[in-house]
């Protein structure tokens, strides 16, 4: 009966509209439900990594926890190479981080194998109605997050019944026979999946799924899944294409642990699948959990024992890709609380050092921007936004270390300093997120295919030339209050604002006499140069604040 089945069933009997439809819910599903979570935690999640990663099993431990909740194992990833870039991490912290990204991806398949895809239709209903009635942001992110969940579900489903046919097909038998005599064809194909998909939880699901209808076999079905390990280190490795040496570096561990790991399986492949079998025989285990269990009890076991080699891996990477690491060099040291608790003035002291190279990373942040605006290559829009990365961190470290020497009791001089540094590194911090709106006004006109006039470039790049000066002058007055620093830096400010002034009549003429288009550059040219204009008020509000001290009550209360 079966064997009539076999030969009556041919391609065009399965709705691949299912299988791909519901290939492209899955995917949609993951995306939709991470970009909630994502919203949901927001800077939390670079808090999190930022504090708790300071040996490496923390980071395999962090890097778990939030790729299990974010369901990017990229995302993840992305944010440790970040912390590497920004030097606020070390390459060898970074590779706990991206060994839990793995770990915590797996968490997909053991939902899958749970067969939660009953539910789908519930969750997807569910996630509808929060999002129509969401009164706040939050209410909506939830929404999105339960819609995602039941959309990643909905679309296996669609897949499943579907792929389930495939067993009945003359040619995939004979190709499952031969994959089960030569796993290193399901291991390539896994691979090649993945690559295609950008998603190892998407093959491992369809594998699941596969296995689960009978059409492939234990031993013809893992290869599959140890491919789709190495397949989805390439998400990595294309976004690490013309960036740093920090981030190349970073992707070659994820490959290298990936590859590894996948290759040491496959060697010991025959006596997994007994221990697979004997393990679901055992405890009754379904053969979608069967799937998962391996998946997990791989990464698991893989992860334990790269965990001491964590220094080799990092010595044979660095190796492979030579070269002094684009790195901001921070010492955070520094910032000693033992320090701030006896001696509150020379703590002070301390967090002013900090607090100068905090203002020396916006004017790196302001000169990549700079760059960006001029060669319109992405690399430079990444660094500043690196940098940015760096300038909130400190702002952060600097500000709980600041309130620490506050709990000490000051004297009025310390009480004015205490003062003054928390309203510079504030005035600071602005000065990055304006720069980053910059490099967003930018992004858009690029996307648009627009173009600036020479006149128009001219006028922006003296602007940023200012506001550099500007700067370098504030920082030199909050270091030695040298008062003659004031009024350069007052000149500065009312030069900055001429120029201000000017660009934009020169902007209106040039609209007025149709030298400019209707396009996005001329419509957000005024804006690129008011945004400038307020880092510069930013810049001198650090002479300013610093020398005008704001009474501690106002200052605490805001």
């Amino acid at each position: 009966m079966i064997h009539t089945a076999a030969q009556t069933l041919t391609l065009s009997s399965i709705s691949w509209d299912f299988i791909i439809g519901g290939l492209a819910l899955f995917l949609f599903g993951i995306q939709f439900m991470g970009d909630g979570l994502k919203s949901i935690a927001g800077e939390k999640l670079r808090d999190y990594i930022d504090k708790y990663t300071n040996k490496p099993w923390k980071g395999i431990l962090v890097g778990t926890i939030i790729t299990v909740f974010i369901q990017s194992s990229s995302a993840t990833s992305a944010i440790a190479i970040g912390f590497v870039r920004a030097g606020l991490m070390s390459l060898e912290q970074s590779v706990g981080i991206i060994i839990g990204a793995n770990i915590g991806t797996t968490i997909t398949a053991f939902l899958i194998g749970l067969k939660v895809e009953t539910l789908a239709l519930y969750f997807v209903f569910l996630g509808v109605l929060i999002t129509l009635f969401a009164k706040r942001k939050k209410q909506t992110y939830m929404g999105q997050i339960v819609l995602g969940f039941g959309l990643l579900f909905f679309g296996l489903r669609l897949m499943g019944d579907e792929l389930s046919k495939l067993g009945e097909l003359d040619f995939f038998a004979n190709l499952a026979t031969t994959m089960q005599d030569q796993p290193i064809l399901g291991f390539l194909c896994g691979i090649g999946m993945t690559a295609v998909v950008q998603s190892s939880s998407a093959v491992v699901g369809i594998i699941q799924k596969i296995y689960d209808s009978g059409a492939l076999t234990l031993t013809a079905a893992l290869p599959f899944v140890f491919g789709s390990n190495i397949g989805t280190t390439i998400t990595a490795v294309f976004a690490s294409i013309g960036g740093s040496i920090s981030a190349k570096r970073s992707a070659a561990v994820n490959v290298l642990f990936n590859v590894v790991g996948s290759i040491l399986f496959m060697f010991l492949l025959h006596p997994y699948v007994d221990l697979i079998t004997n393990l679901s025989t055992t405890y009754h285990i379904s053969p979608m959990m069967q799937i998962a269990m391996a998946h997990i009890l791989r990464t698991l076991v893989i992860s334990i024992l790269a965990y001491p080699c964590i220094n080799i891996m990092v010595n044979i990477i660095k190796k492979v890709i030579p070269g002094e690491e684009e790195k901001i060099e921070l010492n955070l040291d520094v910032l000693d609380p033992k320090l701030a608790a006896s001696l509150p003035a020379g703590a002070l002291g301390v967090s002013k050092q900090v607090t100068v190279k905090m203002g020396e990373l916006a004017a790196d942040c302001i000169r990549a921007s700079q760059d960006y605006f001029n060669k319109q290559s992405g690399k430079y829009c990444n660094a500043s936004r690196q940098y940015e990365d760096a300038i909130n961190s400190l702002d952060a470290k600097i500000t709980d270390y600041l309130v620490n020497i506050a709990h000490n009791s000051l004297s009025e001089h310390d009480t004015d300093e205490f003062i003054s540094n928390l309203q510079v590194i504030k005035n600071i911090e602005r000065v990055g997120d304006l720069t980053m709106n910059l490099n967003e006004f930018f992004e858009l006109t690029y996307e648009d295919k627009g173009n600036f006039t020479d006149e128009a470039i001219r006028d922006v790049n003296e602007m940023y030339a200012t506001v550099l000066e500007m700067n370098e002058m504030a920082l030199a007055y909050f270091t030695s209050r040298d008062e003659s620093y004031l009024k350069m830096l007052d000149d500065k400010e009312n030069y900055l604002d001429l120029v201000e002034e000017k660009a934009r009549q020169r902007h209106f003429k040039r609209m007025a006499g149709e030298v400019c288009g209707s396009g996005v550059a001329a419509s957000i040219y005024v804006d690129i140069l008011g945004t400038l204009e307020r880092i510069g008020d930013h810049i001198w509000n650090i002479a300013k604040e610093d020398n005008e001290p704001i009474p501690m009550h106002k200052t605490l209360a805001e």
